[in-house]
């Protein structure tokens, strides 16, 4: 925890599909046979998708994958390394293109909004925070670098 910290250059070495998949099961993975998750979620809803935008990953072609916590595996979404135009929506920050993947967490609020009404947007956004640390925490664990990036045009990355 003490060792936690922003990282916003990286080396040019690929990552391994095993630390991609290390990294999503922290910020999703299924901890149990009831399916609940490495970050708690109000009322085990979970509204987080997890994207990659994957660019240097040792046997996995650069293009957008999804996240499937049930099964840990990627979907494939579309090919092509899309990190220096998901950069440019994030105004132009180069770590977003610089890095082997991107991260990226998305929410369907309706899944909380159903049982939670108004207070869902609270609760998705502490549900993000823990799995983004939780991507942290095991970044450091591996010994990688990683930073939080926030500022996007949302209409850009959709």
């Amino acid at each position: 925890m003490r060792g936690r910290r922003s990282i916003r250059s990286y080396s040019d070495a690929p990552l391994t599909l095993a630390e991609v998949s290390q990294l999503l099961w922290a910020a999703q993975g299924i901890t149990n046979d009831r399916g609940f998750r490495t970050a708690p979620s109000a009322g085990a809803l979970y509204p987080l998708e997890v994207y990659v935008v994957a660019g240097k990953v040792e046997g996995l072609p650069a293009g957008i994958y999804k996240y499937r916590p049930r099964e840990h595996e990627l979907w494939r979404v579309d090919l092509g390394d899309k990190r220096r135009e998901l950069s440019g929506a994030a105004l132009g920050q180069e770590p977003v293109a610089d890095g082997a993947i991107d991260i990226v967490f998305a929410a369907v609020y309706g899944r909380t909004a159903v049982k939670y009404g108004e207070r869902a947007t609270r609760y998705v956004h502490i549900e993000v925070g823990h799995a983004a640390q939780n991507v942290f925490l095991q970044a450091g664990a591996l010994d990688l670098g990683a930073a939080v990036i926030g500022a996007f045009f949302d209409e850009e990355v959709e």
